[in-house]
């Protein structure tokens, strides 16, 4: 790895910004931000199979290919959870030669900042059961605060607590889940931050007002908790650029974007910024969109979708042309914001040529930019062709591009739900059950009517049943719960059967995982 002051260096950070957090990490303190002056480009996804298409590594070999063109770029990126870290994928610091590192530490503890998510989450449930205790909070059967944890456990989804106090029935969401995780990545200082978490509702009284953590009393301690997490980290490209990390929100199961601050901090350096939102642009892109820019103000000049020939097969059901139906519905999706989409082909070493040129006639006579990358297998050499195509595209965007909602806010929020079923899922609209139709008086009696919408759904379909493969039509989103986070400032609509805490595999990732005789950590990364 390169000396980090000198990656600051490359990116315009002043030295006097960073504060050395361990081998080849650092804070970068508050005052690296300006004016933003660089150009956005988001990276999203075709809809993944569950081994994922690669977007991280895609994202890290395009700013390596960039840079070698001599392009000043930074990337802005969600710090990893160690859920699919010891779950299903692994590592998620990019694969083969396209990584970001340290990858072993950003993997696993980094700077602390998802264990000071934790604990300041946890803290407040804490008061929330000393409030009920001493009988000066929320009533026990209207309490709805849970606890959080960083790791994929199902045993902890429904638990019993307070057996030597108030016994009330709760449960455990993985901290990426957490709404203080998306406060802090939607904040915009420490005082916005401070705000938002005065608004979190941990339920309701007696009477059916809401309590939030300021009634707890509780702001205080939980920022003094997150002083430091509320910094960005910086760390490196495997061919030493900038990378931006902070924050790492699930997009099936929250907003999927990393920090606004983090995202301000590399436009104020970089002339372009990459950043990803998780999953397929139907969740992590539109939530980017219809979420975290709304409240930032930060529109991209452009959007690169990457996939696979193997996501593209298993969604056709072994069709080439049946998967590229559903790219065609996902380049639909970026154009109803007004944006102009790039497809990147994450190219694997049975990818034939045939396949290849298949997929990029199908771009040219759909409009969009497209390019296979090899970053996987060769880095920043191999992501040349990707990226001429990128500077090329992005260099064509008018840079005076108002932004283009999907819904306005004013919208109540049962259309809201309907408009994102029928135009990113391609359903018919949207059905609550009976707990959810009562959710929705709740939380639009609490003011939430106005909030942007965050929809928790499987991504390994369109609809809510992940078994539903390909392009999927006509079938309705069934939200069964909605719950208002009012300091983050969106609701999340949970719909079908997806989980807020998720379960391991049949064969976990950790179960590969050992340090070896010289303390080298093995099993994390997909090497090349």
């Amino acid at each position: 790895m390169r000396p980090l002051p000198d990656v600051a260096d490359e990116l315009g950070i002043s030295r006097d910004h960073l504060l050395p957090w361990g081998p080849g990490r650092a804070k970068i303190a508050s005052e690296a931000i300006g004016p933003a002056k660089g150009r956005l480009v988001l990276v999203s996804a075709i809809t993944p199979t569950p081994a994922g298409e690669g977007k991280t590594t895609m994202s890290i070999a395009l700013a390596m290919g960039l840079r070698k063109r001599g392009r000043k770029v930074a990337l802005a990126l969600r710090e990893p959870s160690m859920g699919p870290v010891f779950g299903r994928k692994g590592g998620g610091t990019g694969g083969g030669k396209a990584t970001i590192e340290p990858a072993e530490s950003i993997n696993l503890h980094f700077t602390g900042d998802m264990h000071a998510i934790t604990s300041a989450h946890n803290l407040l449930a804490a008061l929330v059961d000393h409030a009920l205790e001493h009988r000066t909070g929320p009533d026990g059967r209207r309490t709805r605060w849970r606890r959080v944890v960083d790791v994929n456990d199902r045993a902890l989804r429904r638990v019993l607590v307070g057996l030597e106090g108030v016994p009330r029935e709760t449960g455990f969401d993985i901290t990426a889940a957490s709404e203080v995780m998306a406060s802090l990545c939607l904040a915009e200082d420490r005082a916005d931050l401070e705000a938002r978490l005065a608004r979190l509702i941990v339920g309701e009284d007696a009477a059916g007002k809401p309590v939030t953590a300021a009634d707890l009393q509780g702001v205080g301690a939980m920022s003094a908790l997150l002083n430091e997490a509320m910094m960005p980290n910086l760390v490196q490209t495997a061919e030493g650029g900038a990378a931006i990390l902070h924050g790492g929100p699930f997009a099936n199961i929250a907003h999927g974007c990393n920090s606004r601050i983090a995202t301000r901090m590399a436009l104020t350096h970089a002339d372009i910024v990459l950043s990803e939102a998780g999953f397929a642009f139907d969740l992590g892109g539109e939530k980017f969109l219809d979420i975290k820019a709304r409240a930032d103000g930060l529109w991209p000049a452009l959007v690169v979708l990457v996939v696979t020939r193997r996501a593209l097969l298993w969604h056709g059901q072994g069709s080439l042309s049946a998967g590229l139906d559903l790219l065609r519905h996902h380049l639909g999706a970026t154009s109803r914001f007004g944006l102009e989409p790039m497809v990147v082909l994450n190219r694997f070493p049975d990818d034939t040529a045939e396949d290849i040129a298949a997929i990029a006639a199908f771009c040219a006579a759909e409009g969009a930019a497209f390019s296979p990358c090899d970053g996987f297998g060769a880095g920043g050499e191999g992501a040349l062709a990707a990226a001429d195509v990128l500077a090329t595209t992005l260099d064509a965007v008018p840079r005076d591009r108002a932004p283009q909602w999907l819904y306005p806010l004013e919208m109540p929020l049962r259309d809201k739900l309907d408009t994102l079923s029928r135009e990113m899922y391609a359903g018919s609209g949207a059905i609550l059950d009976d707990a959810a139709t009562k959710d929705l008086a709740r939380v639009e009696a609490l003011g939430g009517g106005s909030l942007p919408i965050c929809v928790a759904k499987t991504q390994l379909s369109l609809s809510d049943d992940p078994k539903r493969k390909g392009l999927v039509t006509g079938h309705a989103l069934h939200v069964r719960e909605l719950r208002l986070h009012a300091g983050a400032g969106f609701v999340v609509a949970l719909a079908g059967d997806v989980q807020t805490m998720p379960g391991l595999p049949k064969e976990p990732a950790a179960r590969r995982i050992h340090v070896d005789a010289t303390g080298r950590i093995r099993g994390l990364m997909q090497e090349g």
